[in-house]
């Protein structure tokens, strides 16, 4: 597959990821887990169906230490008894802040289901992260980036 426009090659391309980037350096700074930060990156992933992603942040995370069964099983953290009950309510929000085209919005539960496990600035890194994340998506899928090629670290 052959991306639509080559946003590396194109002017406005590295402005647009610095920016984006400096959004998600100011997510990674916070206290908000690594892992959860990856598991995140992946779910939003998969439910948008971006390959460049889930091929980043699969492969990031698998370079950071996380498990090729925790890998194999975001699709179904529901059904999976590796992921925490933190871990779980993250996984919840992202999917809750991802799909809100669905017409769910976030319900109450799904919020303070998170609330339980992350503090205040933990709350705004996830949704900063679950933005930022579904932004990426977007931006890959509609240039159709095509997905395998990516090596942990490539990007910084």
């Amino acid at each position: 597959m052959e991306p639509r426009i080559n946003a590396f090659a194109n002017p406005l391309g590295p402005k647009l990821i610095k920016h984006f980037n400096a959004a998600g350096k100011a997510v990674a700074d916070t206290a908000l887990p690594a892992a959860v930060q990856e598991l995140v990156k992946i779910r939003a992933s998969q439910i948008n169906g971006c390959g460049f992603c889930l091929d980043m942040h699969t492969k990031d995370a698998a370079a950071a230490g996380e498990t090729p069964v925790r890998l194999a099983l975001v699709a179904a953290w529901r059904e999976a008894t590796v992921f925490t009950e933190a871990e779980r309510a993250a996984l919840e929000l992202t999917e809750a802040g991802t799909r809100l085209a669905d017409g769910a919005g976030v319900p109450d539960d799904v919020w303070e289901g998170a609330a339980k496990h992350y503090d205040e600035e933990q709350l705004l890194a996830l949704v900063a992260l679950i933005a930022t994340i579904n932004a990426y998506n977007r931006l890959n899928v509609l240039l159709r980036n095509p997905a395998g090629d990516y090596q942990p670290g490539q990007f910084g």
